[in-house]
This record gives structure tokens, sequence and C-alpha cells, in this order.
């Protein structure tokens, strides 16, 4: 299996948001905030970023609003950093598989009652 320009791409963006978020950010907003991937464009001109939050407690609506108000900030780092011909928009998108797979598991703990 081919491991596309894309994802080498893709990984690159997360690790790099992740250190981002992690040393330069300083939004409450995003304090428990996890990045959980991110689906490139084949032209790498768009990325799409999941997120989830940590431990699956608090509002999904202000870290995704945390996310938009710095996504310029991050878009402005991610060009100094990579060494791409262009930096890709990003859209930062909640990650629901943690809480599908919580729901997924309350219906089984009932069906074993």
């Amino acid at each position: 299996m081919d491991y596309q320009r894309s994802d080498r791409v893709g990984d690159r963006l997360l690790e790099e948001i992740a250190e981002l978020l992690r040393r330069e950010i300083h939004d409450p907003r995003l304090q428990w905030l996890n990045l959980t991937g991110v689906k490139m464009s084949k032209d790498l001109r768009h990325a799409k970023v999941f997120f989830s939050l940590l431990g699956g407690t608090g509002d999904r609506e202000p870290a995704l609003a945390g996310l938009k108000s710095a996504s310029g900030f991050i878009r402005s780092r991610l060009a100094k950093r990579l060494n791409l011909r262009f930096v890709p928009s990003i859209d930062f998108l909640y990650d629901d598989s943690e809480d599908e797979a919580r729901r997924i598991d309350a219906l089984l703990d009932k069906v074993r009652e």
C-alpha cells in the first residue's frame, strides 16, 4: 500500500498544529482539546483537522470557535515551518467517534443486563 504525499503532509501538519496549540496558543477554550487526525486533499490545498475534547467533557462549540479564531495564526506559523508551495486552508471538525463508542458501550451494557 502506498503512503501518499498527502498522508505524509497531513501527519506533519498534525504534529505542527499540536505543537502550536501546546506552546504558542493560550486560549482557555482550547485547554481540553485533543487533535485526532487530518484528512488532506490530494492537491494539498485543503486540510480537515479533526479534534475531540479530552474526557468527553465540555461543549464543542467554544472549542470550535477558539480554533476558528486561531486558524489565521496557525496558517501563518505553518507557512514558516513547512516547506510547501501552498499552505492549506484548514477546516476544524469535531470528531464524534469517541462519543459514538461510548454510546455503543452503553447500549451493549444495557443488553447484557
